[in-house]
């Protein structure tokens, strides 16, 4: 039973290059060392492939296993790994230099929540029109920001200028 070769993983029974190898079957047990050829033939005899899995070793350790269901198995495995992980978003809020107290804090609302979650938080301030020759006043909201979240969050781009716009990045602790 030859199976085409892997690029990645263990190497299969049509690629194992050395004459002599130290054989495991399938409950585990140590076979000892043998020949390459015999090994191969006792793996077909039980129905199963030799599977080279330390090839570092002197000789290398090969091993008797269902390499169909070795695959599904480590598909399965990283199925389940990809369903676990969890991605880290980038959210923005939008501000004005002269925000009003009660929308600052529906903002700051946001802000926690979103930290709260996991996800980074982009802080844009945009100017228009005479604002942007008041550049301070943006400085001075976006240092409150960074004040009223210093518990949870931490700084991951400070405040700098983007033509009309002032960004500053927040990332959760």
């Amino acid at each position: 039973m030859m199976t085409p070769p892997v690029k990645s993983g263990p190497r299969f029974n049509n690629m194992i290059q050395s004459d002599k190898v130290r054989v495991i079957d399938q409950d585990g047990e140590n076979l000892g060392v043998m020949y390459t050829r015999q090994a191969i033939e006792q793996a077909a005899e039980v129905g199963l492939d030799l599977v080279e899995v330390s090839p570092n070793a002197d000789p290398p350790v090969c091993k008797f296993l269902d390499v169909g269901k070795y695959r599904y198995e480590a598909q399965k495995k990283a199925n389940a790994a990809r369903k676990t992980q969890k991605t880290q978003e980038i959210k923005e809020i939008k501000m004005r230099p002269n925000i009003d107290d009660h929308d600052y804090d529906v903002k700051m609302r946001n802000v926690q929540r979103f930290i709260a979650d996991g996800d980074k938080v982009k802080v844009t301030l945009r100017f228009r029109g005479r604002e942007l020759s008041h550049q301070q006043l943006g400085m001075d909201l976006l240092r409150r920001v960074q004040t009223d979240v210093e518990d949870v969050a931490k700084i991951e781009a400070y405040p700098r200028m983007e033509g009309r716009q002032m960004l500053m990045v927040l990332a959760p602790k």
